[in-house]
This record gives structure tokens, C-alpha cells and sequence, in this order.
């Protein structure tokens, strides 16, 4: 039971290497999402299928097209800086 506690917590010590190609920027789109899902989970004061569905994909599609902004505007800074 030792052993599996120890190379439980060693897991958590090297963290997952994510590169910065698309494909795993993809992984973006389920995290906004479950982050919608528990924010609108826990501030919605009655649970409606509809109702909840459309404030989730609302505040994902909020966070998707806010993080693509920021990430435009920080490759356009570091263009100007370098350049």
C-alpha cells in the first residue's frame, strides 16, 4: 500500500509536457467547457435542460474567443518586441 501511495504522489511531480502546436491547443475547448458547466452549475438559481445549455455554450464560447484574442495580441506584442 506504500508503494502504490509513493508512486501515486511521484506522478504528480513531472507534469504533463502540452506543446503549443494546434492540435494540443484543442484541449482548450473541454476545459472552457467544463468550466462553463460548473460556474453555471453552482450560479443558476433553478436548472433548466435549455436554459442551462444555451448559458454554457455562451460563456464557452465567451472564454474560447476571449483567450484567442489575448493569445493574438501577445503574438502580435512579441512580434513588435522582436522585430
Amino acid at each position: 500500500m506504500l508503494m502504490q501511495a509513493i508512486f501515486a504522489m511521484a506522478s504528480f511531480t513531472a507534469p504533463e509536457h502540452i506543446g503549443t502546436t494546434p492540435h494540443p491547443m484543442l484541449w482548450l475547448i473541454p476545459l472552457a467547457a467544463a468550466i462553463a458547466i460548473v460556474y453555471k452549475a453552482t450560479k443558476l438559481p433553478t436548472i433548466k435542460a435549455r436554459t442551462f445549455l444555451k448559458e454554457v455554450v455562451v460563456l464557452s464560447s465567451t472564454i474560447i474567443i476571449v483567450m484567442a484574442v489575448i493569445a493574438l495580441a501577445l503574438c502580435i506584442l512579441g512580434w513588435l518586441i522582436t522585430e
